[in-house]
């Protein structure tokens, strides 16, 4: 637990196997659960996670490591929407959301988890950016399609307080993911782009997102497998329906704004969330 709340981290992993490992023993005691979603990897990336799994339990340590495995390629967002189902369904507090490829520094995650453990955030996410010397860290046509996308991303979402769009490192507390649903179908876009989709619904329903540093890491065998052709348009879409859509939202509540939390419990039917992901402790149901 993290100042008195559960907490879960997921990692969505594909083709990880020489990194899973690493990742897995990188993650910090006080991590309740650790959700690995492997989308269908070609190479053993599930069997380390099986391994890690069945040694977690042969020790009999107080955090468990539990393997969610997609039969087909789904995309990186569609593994964490997974990942968030689950971490719905074990009654945590606040979900991470950790790379497999241990591009993420462990050291940050207490950064990101206070302002949402505290309760004066609904979202946290790493912005490398704001890391002294950062953008010196990444490659520089990274780093210029980052600024690039930043930058549409604050325009489509309104939240113009926030920057690294792209940046996968982030938590999110239980009624953020209440709000988002992850069970509905077409939730958050399921590949490279979801970052940006998740945004503009936090928007929607109100949430406060806050930037937090993070450390970049980039290793000298890093390669990206994102090919730009084949994703720009997709982005373009999901940026001009996330603008259309607050628009609309704004239209609606023009006068007025409602905290996350309370559009959550009463409009979202927390009943009928508990029927899609059930509850262990029927803590939620009871407020129906």
């Amino acid at each position: 637990m993290f100042r008195g709340a559960k907490i879960a981290v997921v990692i969505p992993a594909f083709n990880e196997v020489d990194k899973l490992a690493a990742t897995l023993r990188s993650v910090p005691g006080y991590v309740d659960h650790i959700l690995v979603v492997d989308d269908a990897s070609r190479d053993g990336t599930a069997a380390v996670a099986a391994r890690a799994s069945r040694r977690s339990s042969g020790r009999g340590v107080r955090r468990s490591i539990e393997v969610l495995t997609h039969a087909s390629n789904r995309g990186v967002g569609a593994a964490i929407t997974t990942g968030y189902q689950r971490a719905l369904a074990l009654g945590v507090d606040a979900t991470a959301v950790m790379a497999g490829d241990g591009q993420m520094d462990p050291a940050d995650l207490p950064r990101l988890l206070a302002p949402v453990v505290a309760g004066t955030a609904d979202y946290a996410k790493g912005n490398r950016f704001a890391w002294p010397g950062g953008w010196r860290a990444m490659p520089l046509h990274r780093a210029a399609g980052n600024v690039a996308l930043s930058l549409l991303t604050r325009l489509a979402t309104g939240y113009f307080q926030v920057f690294d769009s792209q940046c996968g490192y982030t938590v999110a507390s239980r009624p953020a993911l209440l709000a988002i649903d992850p069970a509905a179908p077409g939730a958050v876009f399921a590949r490279y782009g979801y970052p940006n989709d998740l945004l503009g619904r936090l928007r929607i329903a109100g949430a406060r997102v806050v930037d937090v540093p993070v450390r970049p890491i980039y290793g000298a065998a890093w390669r990206s497998g994102i090919r730009v052709r084949r994703v720009i348009l997709p982005l373009l879409y999901i940026l001009l329906r996330s603008f259309l859509r607050r628009l609309a939202a704004g239209l609606s509540r023009r006068a007025r704004r409602i905290p996350l939390v309370d559009q959550v419990l009463p409009q979202v039917g927390v009943a009928s969330q508990v029927t899609v992901v059930p509850e262990e402790n029927g803590r939620w149901s009871s407020a129906s």
